[in-house]
């Protein structure tokens, strides 16, 4: 599912494409190419994030994005570029069946009805989900009805149009052709349909990635998006408050919550036991709304790489929590140590791979 805000701005789609995930702490690039029916991840970048004032600055963007370029070896003027949790809106709704385009406008006039808040400035996209068969050798389901007018599920998102216009100049300004804007929740979700397809298709599952400020909650159920949700606990917090009840630095506090130092694992633990209750909440609606349990929960993001949060998580919430990387799919063609560094950072660069694939 691409939902660019911004889409294919080439005649013709490039067979490489850099894209790029803008994170809080650190921006996370893979360059991707496609060979036939193949996708190849040819080099990856992790680049520090500037850090922002209040006021978004399209001027610093263009330098960032420029630097990106550069640590990646300037390979391509193609850019895919990931728009942020806070930045795009992401919602399941019922629309009539009209084009897409009737959608988008239909959207606009009515973002009260649709969305349940008012979004002035905004552009939107949509993206239909096909009627799925509830069991082996099913017919499939039928449009929703509602008033004898057939309806169909739809994933929209939006995105204010001067954000999207800020990326568009801040990548060109850069020397970069912005190919597609996209919103980064999708991200992880497109990378995990092509990583554990039969998982995908099959299973009711939650993909919870674990950024440096932020975490995104979505739950697939059996291939169709169904709730997303961000929560504003990260890394960020966890280290701070690990740092804080250990009376240890910032740097001591990372690398107690990643290593197994047991001194830390009842400090940890009042630090993960939020992000577990809200987590717990996000599974308990879909299960009471849809009768169904979510049968995985596949964590993502820098904090991935702790089994001890993993294992916190899984104590929360009663249901496998597991690691999981995007690379699975992919031709591996990096360079020297990146090599054999992408099975370590893999997990974190699910963003950027999903935000590539919409594109290429």
């Amino acid at each position: 599912m691409a939902l660019p805000f911004l889409n294919g701005l080439s005649k013709k789609r490039p067979t490489q494409m850099m894209a790029v995930d803008l994170g809080s702490r650190t921006t996370k690039a893979v360059l991707m190419e496609r060979r036939g029916d193949t996708l190849a991840l040819l080099r990856y970048a992790m680049v520090d994030a500037p850090i922002y004032d209040k006021k978004f600055s399209a001027d610093l963007l263009s330098d960032h994005l420029r630097t990106v370029s550069e640590a990646m070896g300037n390979p391509t003027k193609y850019v895919t570029l990931a728009v942020g949790l806070d930045d795009a809106v992401v919602r399941m709704v019922e629309l009539p069946q009209i084009p897409i385009s009737e959608m988008r406008m239909v959207l606009k006039n009515n973002t009260k009805g649709y969305l349940q808040q008012d979004l002035p400035n905004h552009v939107f996209d949509c993206y239909i989900f096909p009627p799925k068969a509830d069991a082996p050798g099913a017919k499939p389901a039928e449009p929703v009805k509602s008033a004898g007018i057939p309806k169909l599920k739809v994933l929209v998102t939006g995105a204010k149009q001067q954000l999207v216009s800020d990326f568009e100049m801040a990548a060109k300004n850069a020397g970069l052709i912005p190919d597609h804007i996209v919103p980064g929740l999708i991200g992880p979700v497109n990378a995990f349909e092509m990583a554990l397809p039969q998982v995908f298709v099959n299973d009711s599952v939650a993909l919870v990635d674990i950024g440096f400020k932020q975490t995104s909650i979505c739950i697939l159920d059996r291939g169709e998006f169904v709730l997303s949700r961000v929560v504003n606990i990260g890394g960020d917090k966890l280290t701070a408050g690990l740092a804080e009840a250990m009376n240890v630095t910032y740097a001591e506090a990372e690398g107690a919550k990643v290593g197994m130092s047991p001194e830390s694992k009842s400090a940890l633990e009042m630090q993960v036991m939020p992000l577990g209750r809200e987590l717990r909440a996000s599974l308990d609606f879909f299960e009471h709304q849809q009768d169904r349990p979510v049968q995985q929960i596949y964590v993502s993001g820098g904090a991935a790489k702790s089994e001890m949060i993993l294992g916190m998580l899984h104590a929360e919430m009663v249901a496998e929590c597991k690691t999981w990387s995007p690379i699975g799919f992919l031709q591996l063609a990096l360079p020297g140590q990146q090599a054999v560094e992408i099975e370590h950072v893999g997990p974190q660069l699910n963003v950027a791979i999903g935000a590539a694939l919409a594109a290429i």
